[in-house]
């Protein structure tokens, strides 16, 4: 690899931080480092498995990487390079008016996203997923953080379908949940960044019971899919403007009310049963 960096001067503290911090590291978390420094803002768009493969190792070894460099993981150094990289120029209009830059910028983002699911999702992975979810006898939903509201929605939205659903919201109850599934269960995993250690934690128990486990994600290969039967991927960037979006959110609830269409037309007359005692419930709470 190229001793180089793409690191804008206004990146260059994260950049000398590392580089000070080289001599400390040995082997394949030399490399890591080296990736980060060749790759600079440009990680926003990179997995932890993205990564490791970049540097011919394994997501544990970029994670020690991380930690070794002062960083709890690969997430906070991926913030860390994003936040320190120049943010484009506004125009003079944007300047006058930074709500009309923030609402065009928002909604550009979460149309990006929306068009990125043609090509990262497929008719094949949901029809394999409402496939595994028909079949299923209990169905277990997992989301930390932000991907726990996706993973309530698609509880919601299973359990209107007949679904027998547990979506627990504490992860200490989901890892004990997970542990006792049976193999005629599903695991339905939601993280944005796919390495959220709770919830690839909880999949892989479920998936040691003998549970098929499907993960929503927004990144093709990651720990979550590593550990995955089926795999969604969709989503967007997470830090485009230095924050946290709601892009990837909103592809990830595309993504399940695509795959609960496709499993309306699976399941047919039980669905349309089901759908119609969760419309008399909805009704009784209208006035």
């Amino acid at each position: 690899m190229e001793d180089r960096s793409e690191f804008s001067p206004l990146e260059s503290q994260l950049a000398a931080h590392i580089r000070a911090h080289l001599g400390e590291l040995r082997g394949t978390e030399a490399r890591v480092a080296q990736v980060v420094l060749d790759r600079g803002a440009d990680l926003v768009h990179l997995s932890v498995s993205d990564v490791a493969e970049l540097a011919g190792t394994a997501s544990s070894s970029v994670v020690r990487a991380c930690q070794r460099l002062g960083f709890r993981g690969y997430q906070e150094l991926k913030i860390a390079a994003v936040r320190q990289a120049p943010a484009p120029a506004p125009s003079p209009a944007d300047e006058r008016d930074p709500a009309a830059r923030a609402l065009a910028d928002t909604v550009r983002a979460a149309r990006e996203a929306l068009d990125g699911m043609a090509t990262t999702l497929t008719a094949d992975d949901l029809r394999a997923a409402a496939e595994a979810l028909d079949e299923a006898r209990h169905v277990l939903l997992v989301g930390a953080g932000l991907s726990g509201a996706v993973a309530l929605d698609a509880a919601y939205r299973l359990r209107a379908l007949g679904l027998l659903v547990d979506a627990p919201a504490d992860l200490l109850t989901a890892q004990l949940a997970a542990a006792q599934l049976p193999p005629t269960a599903v695991c339905l995993a939601v993280s944005h960044t796919g390495a959220t250690q709770a919830v690839v934690d909880i999949a892989r128990r479920a998936g040691d019971s003998g549970a098929t486990v499907i993960a929503l994600t927004s990144y093709a290969r990651s720990p979550l899919t590593e550990v995955a039967t089926h795999t969604l991927v969709a989503g967007g960037q997470d830090l485009v403007f230095g924050l946290e979006t709601t892009a990837s959110r909103i592809a990830h609830l595309t993504a399940v009310d695509a795959l609960t269409l496709t499993l309306l037309a699976r399941r047919g007359e039980t669905a349309k049963r089901a759908l119609d005692r969760s419309a008399d419930v909805t009704a009784d709470q209208l006035y």
